[in-house]
């Protein structure tokens, strides 16, 4: 835990000047606390009996005085703690979005989406309202204590012990309150993590709901998480609301001890009015600031338990960095050489042995069953992930050799999940380019044969297409993913299933962009339509994570192997050379 507040120290390291500024602003609004009831003690004693030797108007004069300075530094140091926690907000924010942008593929397959983002919107807010919280109560409340208990000590010592005595009794009470309300409160948020699970479920499968009739099953599960989430909150406002009751019934036991032991004082002379008011006033200033203390306990566990899931985002292993970069374009040759890859926490191999020499400008399809390797083994040229054993070779270099950034600068992907941006159509089909050509995003457009789709949105080129291109037809976004590959100009393309998503008649018009777009560069195609296949340099066939076989589609026809029998499979099915292999 420790480690943990040296960090969170140092982000704040360089706001030192603005903090210290927020401590005397916080230490001046502290000091303002005691003034109120000393006035009252002058005024009783002074004002009220007997000759006063001082001007009317002085007594509004301080009063408003103290105010002014009171409520100029609560502002001050209000505003230089939220300047200072919204600039460690954002730094944390930044360090973990830049994290997600270089932790490798892998990392995304141990940790969900969702927890990705509740650590950087949530829990992160966390740890800022546990410094925000913390520190002022710490400095500023604690400092409110010294200067009010300095004043009852200064007005009457002997009533002071008694305070001393019975106030941590009410701080204990308000500690235990907060243990609870802390339990209740972790519980709640795993009931309402619960709900907001359920109401999401139920937006997204509306169709399946509803073909399905699972509109009664879906409102029992609705009811009961709701129901069971009014129940904490019920708890929670009684549990908090008795604090109320119990806090101002030890608070009445104090006072009437103090009243008698006032009355005893004022037959000896001891205490005056003026005293005894100043001294019960200061002793009920000091109740909020004793029950900011006694739970700072909450928060201050909150947000470290926050800070941990922070941290432990920020402190996940990056890609590798480094490496050569390459100053001209690559001529596209690739090897793999006694490659072989397990996943980490598998022992079983999803590639074992793999052997293939790939020539430049060669396309090559990979076929075979679910699970037999065909993502995994394309996934290695990227880099997305390191072969366990052997080497895979660009041009004769093996790519781990190579700077990332450069090695993926001479490759482009299509995917059958097309994934696009809510941007604009030209944002996205020039995507990744700082410095976007206008007439190559038209030409790539063109090739794409989506200029007739570009001409008949809102605002063409410039036309926002929502959400991951929800705006647009499937066909329509994954074309619009060809054009992003098209305008890339890369080497090296990957094919994953890029027709997948299309009709016949814009598989028509997409094959013929992509034939041309294959043209000059090594091609990895992805259990391609047959079509596709057919017309490929060479066809590989993986089962296990091994090739079984290589060789044309006529090749492997004639060997009536593991090709043959999907080729054939297909067929039986009636998928003719529309399927898939």
């Amino acid at each position: 835990m420790s480690g943990y507040f040296h960090r969170l120290a140092a982000l704040h390291r360089p706001y030192k000047q603005r903090l210290t500024l927020a401590l005397v602003t916080m230490a001046i609004t502290a000091g303002t606390e005691p003034v109120v009831p000393y006035i009252f003690k002058l005024l009783l004693d002074k004002g009220f009996v007997g000759q006063n030797h001082f001007s009317l108007w002085l007594v509004p004069l301080i009063v408003i005085g103290v105010f002014v300075i009171r409520g100029a530094s609560t502002f001050i140091s209000t505003y230089m703690m939220t300047w200072v926690s919204s600039n460690v907000l954002h730094e944390l924010r930044r360090q973990m979005f830049a994290r997600m942008l270089d932790v490798p593929v892998g990392f995304y397959a141990t940790h969900t989406v969702g927890k990705i983002i509740n650590s950087m919107m949530f829990e992160v807010q966390q740890i800022i309202d546990m410094i925000t919280k913390v520190f002022t109560s710490i400095v500023r409340s604690a400092l409110t204590v010294v200067f009010l208990l300095g004043l009852l000590v200064w007005i009457n010592w002997r009533l002071t012990i008694v305070t001393l005595v019975l106030l941590p009794l009410i701080a204990i009470v308000v500690r235990k309150t907060g243990n609870r309300l802390k339990k209740l409160n972790r519980d709640s948020l795993a009931v309402n993590a619960e709900l907001t699970q359920v109401i999401e479920e139920t937006t997204r499968a509306q169709q399946v709901i509803k073909i399905f009739g699972g509109q009664d099953y879906e409102s029992a599960r609705f009811e009961q998480r709701a129901e069971n989430l009014r129940n904490y909150t019920m708890r929670m406002t009684s549990t908090f609301a008795s604090t109320v009751p119990i806090t101002q019934l030890m608070t009445a036991c104090a006072v009437a001890l103090v009243i008698v032991m006032a009355l005893v004082q004022s037959r000896g002379g001891d205490i005056t009015v003026g005293g005894f008011v100043s001294f019960i006033t200061a002793m009920l200033m000091l109740l909020t600031p004793l029950k900011q203390l006694a739970e700072v306990n909450g928060p201050l566990q909150r947000g470290m338990a926050a800070a941990e899931a922070v941290f432990h985002l920020i402190d996940q292993d990056t890609e590798r960095s480094g490496g050569q970069v390459l100053t001209h374009r690559a001529a596209g040759k690739l090897d793999f050489v006694d490659v072989s890859f397990s996943y980490a926490g598998h022992d079983a191999l999803a590639l074992s042995g793999i052997n293939l020499d790939i020539s430049p400008g060669e396309t090559i399809a990979f076929v075979g069953m679910s699970g037999g390797g065909k993502s995994t083994l394309v996934n290695l040229v990227p880099g997305f992930y390191s072969a366990t054993s052997g080497c895979l070779l660009l041009d004769g270099q093996p790519i781990g050799e190579l700077a990332l950034s450069s090695l993926r600068q001479q490759i482009a992907m299509v995917s059958q999940h097309v994934v696009l941006f809510d941007d604009t159509v030209a944002a996205n089909i020039a995507y990744g380019d700082n410095a976007p050509d206008a007439a190559r995003i038209e030409a790539a457009a063109a090739a794409a044969h989506m200029t007739d789709t570009i001409a008949a949105l809102p605002e063409g080129m410039q036309t926002q297409i929502g959400d991951n291109g929800s705006r647009l037809s499937g066909g329509q976004r994954q074309r619009l993913a060809i054009a992003r590959a098209i305008y890339k100009d890369a080497p090296i393309l990957i094919l994953d299933e890029a027709t997948s998503a299309l009709d016949s008649e814009s598989e028509r018009a997409v094959q013929a962009a992509l034939d041309k777009l294959m043209e000059g560069r090594t091609t990895l195609v992805i259990a391609h339509r047959l079509s596709t296949i057919e017309r490929a340099s060479r066809i590989v066939v993986l089962v296990g994570g091994s090739i079984v076989e290589v060789g044309t589609h006529q090749e492997l026809l004639a060997k009536d192997g593991a090709y043959a029998n999907l080729y054939h499979l297909q067929f039986a099915k009636g998928e003719g050379k529309g399927g898939s292999a």
